[in-house]
């Protein structure tokens, strides 16, 4: 029961409490980028949600299968954790690309962004640093990538709103999306504390 309990915890934490994009501003390209369509975000959670937990897999096996067992952590974790993910996001590419040619036009500069997306490359490294197994491994990027997603959507949905509103021209575009971020980092400021 009690793994379990610390599973849940690593989900919540990573998902709501430490938010990658609210709490650690990481990603933050991505997220300014594409939350003024909506299906593009959509689109943008899924492919990092994919990428995320297929990169924190197959890491955590590079990491204790080959890298510690042969003390190359030092020396290679950083290369060969960026070159999982660089494999993952043309994956994922040349799939929408064949599978969804609108969604992939939508999400334009950004879907290759995702291999330099520095929200995939944390979680490989907290990942490392906290010395997960491989069960709470994925519970960590499961929840880092729907915490990623839940704030593209609020984003998304508040902005869709707002298009309609008439705002300052200066609060127009982005701005206002960096003003609502700001807000809602705020908001989740009350979950800190919450689990240790």
């Amino acid at each position: 029961m009690s793994y379990l309990t610390d599973l849940l915890k690593i989900f919540i934490a990573s998902m709501v409490v430490n938010n990658i994009i609210l709490m650690q501003f990481l990603g933050l390209c991505s997220y300014i980028g594409l939350t003024d369509n909506m299906s593009a975000s959509i689109g943008m959670g899924y492919a990092v949600t994919f990428v995320t937990v297929l990169a924190a897999a197959v890491t955590w096996i590079i990491d204790h299968w080959i890298l510690i067992p042969f003390n190359l952590q030092p020396f290679l974790e950083i290369v060969s954790f960026i070159l999982v993910i660089g494999s993952l996001v043309s994956l994922v590419e040349i799939y929408l690309k064949k599978m969804s040619p609108n969604l992939y036009k939508a999400m334009g500069i950004y879907l290759p962004l995702i291999a330099t997306n520095c929200l995939i490359l944390g979680v490989t490294f907290v990942i490392s640093m906290h010395k997960l197994d491989f069960i709470q491994a994925l519970v960590e990027a499961i929840g880092t990538a729907l915490g990623y997603f839940m704030a593209m959507l609020i984003l998304a949905g508040i902005r869709e709103r707002l298009r309609d509103s008439e705002l300052p021209e200066f609060f127009q575009g982005k701005a206002i999306a960096y003003i609502v971020s700001g807000i809602a980092a705020l908001a989740f400021m009350g979950f800190q504390g919450m689990i240790k």
